[in-house]
């Protein structure tokens, strides 16, 4: 036997693993709409780029009939390639064999790939489709997940970590995404749960359908755990790519900027689009449209507590977080899931070097029993622990409305904003105007002859004296009054000086953030 013999064995034992389960279950992969492991790869990396890690590995499991089952690769195919260029590292889990569920040596390959994404400092992505533990492997399936999910929380803040969640997803596997920086599913394919829907059957007497459980819609729109679902793999497997082009490979870089170099920053559309009338609504993504770079906005948990919009955009080819106050929806307040949400996105921007820009119209933290008794204050509270131990730059502008406890708590200058600019319309004070009349006057309106009248009059009052944008500035809490046609001009001038920006904090493990 010479080399080359030994070298098509190589060869055809690579096939034997290229080829997973066999051509079978790959048909049956096929036929309920997923790809296989290898071909979401094809479709996410640059092409002729992949490197794959540890192919050879075998599970070591005897028992429960394992002795003598072949497992091509374990269940997992892992490795590095680049996305648009960039190096990113990767697992993608395989369905046809033993179903995707993961093992000892499965886990041990996973872990050993975000090993050298940390040390590299590149994106680690988990393609998920899985069955969950393995079972014949008993406590050692239980002990891989938990390798993985101490890499997940130690490399969070590190390097962006992005799940993709393409088939099923129970049991502990749900917890690897839930630690990861983003997660995408896909629409009728993918589903996440703790338990399945025939255990809670079984538990609780509840029925539901696997898709009414855990599916795409649920999590983005209701549980809130997910933050992008698409159609289709190939379009989630785009969303991937677009969401990696806004983040840096690590958090000691900052995200590339692209080329652009439009000159009129006018924008007089913007008077159209903000009422000055308070009571009336708009749609705040009309705004950030105006002020980012056309077609780069990329939201956020675009379907889950709407009453705050966040995402990723451009202004001048750099990278920016937005963070807006949706006045279409409860008003823009602030209630306990926007709260969770608006956090968790400042600090991801904060973790990764992404200026963020905060859009204001807020009357305030939206009142009644359930949000007491659900703990708006907690949740609250992460709104300005998050801003005030960001580093980032942090631009606000007050859009028309900044009331109480919402106008600290959304970057304002005294938890750290770094600039803060009002429209000419906007109202800046401790409550709304018919509030702090009917409180302050409250005993000359009920003598009054004409209360009504009286109350009229002395909501214009306060509203001329205390519910305007110059009050603030006078006091140096806004940094500047600018004309709403000029909103992107100002942004683009507070980015790029804000551009080498260095602010340290106290030395310290790590803050305790109410949770």
């Amino acid at each position: 036997m010479d080399m080359y013999d030994k070298i098509n064995e190589l060869f055809d034992k690579k096939r034997e693993i290229e080829l997973g389960g066999g051509d079978a279950r790959i048909e049956k992969q096929h036929e309920k709409g997923k790809l296989t492991a290898r071909e979401r790869i094809d479709l996410l990396l640059d092409e002729g780029t992949f490197v794959e890690v540890n192919p050879f590995v075998k599970h070591r499991t005897v028992d429960f009939g394992m002795a003598g089952k072949e497992g091509p690769g374990d269940g997992v195919v892992t490795g590095y390639g680049k996305v648009n260029g960039r190096p990113v590292y990767l697992f993608s889990q395989d369905f046809t064999v033993f179903g995707g569920a993961l093992g000892e040596m499965h886990a041990m390959k996973i872990a050993n790939v975000m090993d050298l994404a940390a040390k590299t400092g590149a994106p680690f992505i988990g393609i998920n489709d899985s069955g969950g533990a393995r079972i014949q492997e008993g406590v050692l399936s239980l002990d891989g997940y938990g390798e993985i999910f101490y890499r997940n929380s130690i490399y969070s803040g590190v390097i962006p970590q992005i799940s993709v969640i393409m088939g099923p997803c129970a049991g502990g596997a749900v917890y690897s995404p839930a630690i990861t920086d983003f997660i995408l599913m896909v629409e009728k394919t993918s589903q996440m749960f703790i338990t399945g829907p025939k255990v809670i059957e079984t538990v609780t007497g509840e029925k539901i359908s696997s898709e009414g459980l855990g599916g795409a819609k649920v999590h983005n729109a209701i549980a809130g755990n997910a933050h992008f679902r698409a159609p289709s793999e190939e379009e989630a497997i785009e969303q991937i790519k677009q969401l990696l082009s806004y983040l840096p490979q690590n958090n000691t870089e900052k995200a590339p900027m692209v080329e652009f170099n439009e000159e009129d920053e006018y924008r007089s559309e913007l008077l159209d689009i903000v009422p000055i009338d308070q009571t009336k609504s708009y749609d705040v993504r009309k705004v950030v449209e105006q002020v980012a770079d056309p077609g780069t906005f990329m939201e956020v948990q675009k379907d889950f507590a709407k009453n705050i919009v966040v995402g990723f955009a451009r202004i001048k080819g750099e990278s920016v977080g937005f963070v807006c106050n949706q006045p279409k929806v409860l008003a823009g307040g602030l209630d306990i899931d926007s709260s969770d949400k608006l956090a968790r996105f400042v600090r991801t921007c904060d973790a990764f070097n992404v200026p963020v820009i905060t859009f204001e119209d807020v009357t305030g933290f939206f009142p009644g029993v359930k949000q007491e008794h659900g703990g708006i204050i907690r949740h609250g509270a992460k709104i300005l622990f998050a801003y005030s131990e960001a580093t980032v730059p942090k631009i606000t502008v007050i859009l028309r409305k900044a009331y109480g406890g919402a106008y600290v708590a959304l970057n304002s200058k005294s938890i750290g904003a770094d600039m803060v600019y009002a429209w000419p319309n906007a109202e800046i004070a401790v409550m709304g105007a018919a509030g702090a009349a009917n409180i302050i006057h409250a005993g000359e309106i009920a003598k009054s002859d004409d209360p009504e009248a009286t109350r009229a009059q002395k909501i214009e009052e306060y509203k001329e004296k205390f519910a305007n944008p110059y009050v603030a500035a006078s006091h140096g809490l806004v940094d500047d009054i600018i004309d709403p046609r000029e909103t992107r001009l100002k942004l683009i001038q507070s980015l790029e000086m804000l551009r080498n920006k260095q602010e340290d904090r106290p030395k310290k493990k790590h803050g305790n953030i109410p949770l």
